[in-house]
């Protein structure tokens, strides 16, 4: 019995070509709107402001090595298995494992993740829709200090920095990546001058605008304070805009990836022409892929680009099975997710040139190393790009392009966690198909207000918690059920005669041979090494309370909770009678 019997329309699933509801199933306009879509899914915010960080930490140039290697181990296998179920099945992420129905949860779980994950991207949009208005204003806002948020240590004069700066240049702070783990870097906004008689202290006035204009942080996350009605707006634009790029499906969103796709590139390539132009440029980017081959003989190095490739390449969340579902029957989606996972992990090593050219032009600004200017997560986007567009030609042109680019990245990455819980809902409740615009409304009103107290004057603690948690057991644990499920329950063998169903040619022996042992491996052991290297949350110095903590732990194991659920639902639906396979495969 291959996937063919996913197509049962009496189990409220759809073939290839027809949903239950006796309707085709929709499809995308052309093909290159599923490229687009993915493409943006792919390359996220943390394309830009993770990738250069981890590759610098880990060996430079020397990094590339083992992500390569893994990428084509690891990455392509999964994301090809991905889009292929999807593409056969014609099926959400629910619908979809009716291949087991025992781990039906999975879908449930993998909904639940992408709607935890569409309030963290969506106050990226807040935040950079902010910097977007106050980009058109001259000076800018960020630039100065004596404004009514500033503190008596602002400073904006760069030659009293590089005075300071070579007495005690660098600055700890810890900065939290998405797969979990607390990063010590070292950046140029807070630095510290000590002598016998004075301690001084040097805020950038960047940094003052993002902590008390932008953020207006509390003592804690405790201390919700007020909601920052400035977010608060763009947040509710944001999602307005949201809600009418999904609202017809596939086919508004096909349209609108046109320009939220590649409008990233663009500006992308338009920030590399001018950063390499700048003075110290060159410094940056052989700072950024120099080689430390000794790096390579570390198992945190191939850890860590096991972890990037995971999260990077987005398998597992659901979103490549939800937009492959929308392809025709023959596509041919072995070439796709071969032209896909290049471009989103190329993308990373591009945005990686852009990064540090930036880098190096500010390290040479204030004449210190590189090092000492290098920052993770929103600390770059927000704190240290801004102090280095104030530096260049027209800096409120600069500011408005990279802030859109951040923008139209959070964007797509919005659209890819709404939609596969949106589409799990129609195709197991076919009447919503007819409602779709109001369901929409419906599930983007709820997301908006779960999201609002990422607007409040704690929200960056809410951030970094949800950061912390998100994804850092669940996701794995999910990737090696995938892999078993596929490979092992259901049998890479029929799997592989679906596949030669729709591409003429059978799952290739590379793939098969990752799908049931090297990828449920490797993420097991990722499981260990991510347990193994937790540590208590934190946002810079600040500790986050026990009850914090708990919520921080609901959040990472929330998505595993409708799996037994479904699992005794599965067992009891079941024949009493029957053997294992017919018990549990379909």
């Amino acid at each position: 019995m291959e996937l063919e019997s996913l197509k049962s329309p009496d189990e409220g699933g759809t073939t290839a070509s027809s949903s239950s509801s006796g309707r085709e199933r929709e499809k995308w306009g052309r093909k290159v709107e599923f490229l687009l879509s993915v493409s943006g899914y792919s390359v996220g915010p943390g394309n830009l402001w993770r990738f250069p960080y981890i590759c610098m930490r880990n060996g430079g140039g020397a990094f590339l090595i083992p992500f390569i290697f893994l990428l084509f181990t690891l990455g392509l296998p999964l994301f090809f298995v991905e889009v292929s179920l999807g593409q056969f099945s014609g099926r959400g992420i629910y619908g979809v494992w009716n291949i087991c129905p025992i781990f039906k949860g999975m879908g449930i779980g993998m909904g639940i993740a992408a709607a935890i994950l569409s309030a963290y991207f969506a106050i990226i949009l807040s935040w950079s829709l902010y910097y977007i208005g106050n980009s058109f204003l001259n000076p800018l806002p960020w630039s100065l200090c004596g404004q009514e948020w500033n503190t008596p240590e602002c400073q904006t004069d760069r030659n009293s920095m590089k005075r300071l700066l070579p007495k005690n240049r660098t600055a700890n702070s810890t900065y939290l990546d998405i797969d979990g783990f607390t990063y010590n870097t070292t950046f140029l906004g807070r630095s510290s001058y000590n002598s016998t008689n004075i301690t001084s202290q040097i805020i950038t006035s960047e940094e003052e605008f993002w902590q008390y204009n932008v953020l207006k942080i509390s003592s804690g996350i405790h201390d919700f304070g007020r909601v920052q009605w400035h977010l608060a707006l763009c947040f509710v634009i944001s999602w307005i805009i949201v809600y009418f790029c999904l609202a017809r499906g596939v086919k508004s969103l096909g349209k609108v990836v046109y320009v939220t796709a590649t409008l990233p590139y663009i500006l992308l390539v338009t920030l590399l022409i001018r950063g390499i132009t700048l003075p110290g440029a060159i410094d940056g980017i052989l700072f950024y892929i120099t080689p430390d081959f000794e790096r390579i003989l570390s198992a945190q190095v191939w850890m860590e680009a096991a972890i990037q490739i995971f999260y990077s390449s987005g398998i597992i969340w659901g979103a490549l099975i939800t937009f492959s579902s929308f392809n025709k029957f023959h596509n041919n989606c072995l070439r796709d997710s071969i032209l896909l996972i290049c471009l989103g992990e190329g993308t990373s090593i591009f945005g990686g040139f852009v990064v540090f050219s930036i880098l190096g032009y500010m390290a040479h600004k204030v004449n210190v190393p590189v090092e000492d200017v290098v920052k993770s997560g929103p600390g770059l986007g927000y704190i240290a790009y801004p102090e280095a567009l104030m530096e260049l030609p027209l800096p409120n042109l600069w500011g408005v392009l990279f802030f859109l680019m951040l923008y139209t990245l959070a964007l797509d990455a919005v659209f890819a966690c709404m939609e596969p819980m949106c589409t799990a809902f129609v195709d197991q409740f076919p009447l919503l198909k007819r409602r779709r615009a109001l369901f929409i409304g419906v599930v983007v009103a709820l997301m908006l207000l779960s999201g609002l107290p990422l607007c409040t004057q704690s929200g960056m603690y809410i951030y970094q918690l949800v950061d912390w948690y998100t994804a850092s057991f669940a996701v794995p644990l999910f990737g090696v059920f995938e892999c078993v499920i596929i490979g092992w329950i259901y049998g890479a063998d029929r799997f592989s005669k679906d596949v030669e169903m729709m591409l003429g040619r059978g799952l290739p022996l590379v793939i098969r041979i990752s799908l049931c042992f090297i990828s449920p491996v490797i993420l097991m052991i990722l499981l260990v090494f991510i347990v193994a290297k937790y540590s208590l949350p934190t946002y810079g110095t600040y500790e986050y309370p026990t009850l914090a903590v708990v919520f921080g732990w609901f959040i990472a194991l929330v998505p595993l909770v409708p799996l037994p659920i479904v699992a005794v639902r599965e067992v009891k639906k079941a024949p009493g009678n029957t053997t294992f396979q017919v018990k549990f495969i379909r």
